[in-house]
């Protein structure tokens, strides 16, 4: 469970970055890539709901 919760952790950590960057710093130079960024970061949060639930149903 702990290492799920680490995951977790690190994956939303990641994307909160990644939205922060996009809309504070990246758009200045390109705004494609910030619009990339976002989109990317928008992707990372149902994968880390995943990762963070696997195996729920089995007692470790």
């Amino acid at each position: 469970m702990r290492r799920r919760r680490t995951a977790y952790g690190i994956m939303m950590g990641v994307c909160l970055v990644l939205f922060v960057l996009s809309w504070s710093v990246v758009w200045r130079f390109s705004v494609p890539a910030a619009i990339v960024l976002a989109v990317v970061a928008m992707v990372i949060p149902p994968f880390a709901a995943i990762i963070a639930n696997w195996n729920v149903d089995r007692r470790e």
